[in-house]
């Protein structure tokens, strides 16, 4: 049976469209529409509710020993509020998850799953735990928030005094507050645009949710669901859990590389992806010529030879046309290559872009 987050009577009075999603009931968009939530954060801000994504505590003398062996980036050296993101690989190295690890302070560690994989990343670390070290899954006790957009710090500022954010990307302010709430306030998220992510007790999500949406208003703030989540995520290139990756995947093939830190004497997987350092697919983005809209679980073809499958795909409501991204054969996989997807039985035709399709200040390409 699907879970409520603490925001679910929220979505209902905001006339949100529920669906289960990840073991939860979420809006997948509200009366607004997926197209227009997508633009609003592409042109104002959007609030979007992601209380469903998991969050463990990594606390003790040897925690940042575990972190190292459990995940492929280095987090030997981090100033406390700083974020690094990481997949975390299994000793074939395929994707267990992909995370984001908070250094609060000395020894003390805030970790952000996906929230189909909470329960297996929690059994996960504690089953390859070492040492004086302690996980702790707290994900019912706390909500998140994404305020994303360009003008996500206009907004915020009313509520909190600017030398009161954080400054950098992929840091956070543990002692946040927002109105008389406290709260941690990171900027980071899952768009390709400006904006923060707020953790914060589970019992005060409502009265954050409401008090943004007043405040934002004037600059077109709106509530948004896990359709515009997606077509945002995708037109940034941003890769999916059991999409772009998953436990037969590799980080090397999903073009998480630069997340991958060799110089560490070891990890899980290292072994094996030493072995595939130079992968027989990798990702790529795909950028539709023909007519119609390529989803996921498509057959691609270069030259009618088959050469991989697509991983996900959509019209980009803010580019204009239809993308997708696809696991291809390395050598296949050039820009600028012309491909076609098996779509339900019709060839659509392709071409090869780099990623990511959309970068944070571009001109909508149907201006």
């Amino acid at each position: 049976m699907e879970q409520k987050t603490p925001l679910y009577e929220s979505h209902i009075k905001h006339g949100g469209k529920i669906v289960p999603f990840a073991g939860y009931l979420l809006p997948v968009q509200y009366k607004t529409g997926v197209i227009a939530e997508h633009m609003a954060v592409r042109t104002a801000c959007g609030l979007f509710d992601v209380s469903h994504m998991g969050e463990i505590l990594c606390t003790g003398p040897d925690a940042v020993q575990n972190l190292n062996h459990l995940l492929t980036n280095d987090f030997t050296e981090m100033y406390d509020g700083q974020a690094r993101y990481s997949p975390m690989c299994n000793e074939e190295g395929g994707v267990v998850d992909d995370l984001i690890v908070y250094k609060i302070r000395a020894d003390h560690y805030f970790i952000v799953v996906n929230a189909a994989n909470k329960d297996k990343d929690f059994a996960w670390m504690q089953a390859h735990q070492s040492g004086d070290v302690t996980f702790e899954d707290i994900s019912p006790t706390v909500a998140q928030l994404a305020l994303q957009g360009p003008k996500a710090p206009e907004i915020l500022t009313k509520l909190v005094p600017n030398e009161s954010l954080p400054k950098k990307y992929y840091s956070a302010r543990f002692d946040g507050r927002i109105g008389d709430i406290p709260c941690v306030i990171s900027r980071t998220g899952y768009t390709g645009e400006n904006g923060y992510e707020i953790y914060l007790a589970a019992s005060d999500a409502e009265q954050l949710w409401e008090l943004l949406l007043t405040n934002g208003k004037e600059e077109g703030l709106i509530p948004c669901g896990l359709g515009a989540r997606d077509t945002l995520r995708l037109e940034a290139a941003m890769p999916l859990y059991g999409h772009e990756m998953d436990d037969t995947i590799t980080p090397l093939e999903a073009g998480l590389s630069p997340f991958v830190k060799w110089t560490k004497e070891s990890f899980i997987g290292k072994e094996a992806l030493l072995h595939h350092q130079q992968p027989s697919q990798k990702r790529v983005g795909l950028k539709v010529t023909g007519r119609g809209i390529i989803r996921e679980h498509c057959t691609v073809y270069r030259d009618n030879r088959e050469i991989g499958r697509t991983t996900s795909g959509t019209q980009g409501p803010y580019l204009g046309y239809p993308i997708a991204m696809a696991l291809l054969e390395t050598d296949s996989a050039e820009p600028g290559t012309a491909v076609e997807a098996d779509v339900r039985g019709r060839l659509v035709a392709a071409e090869i872009v780099p990623l990511p399709f959309y970068k944070k200040g571009e001109s909508s390409k149907t201006k």
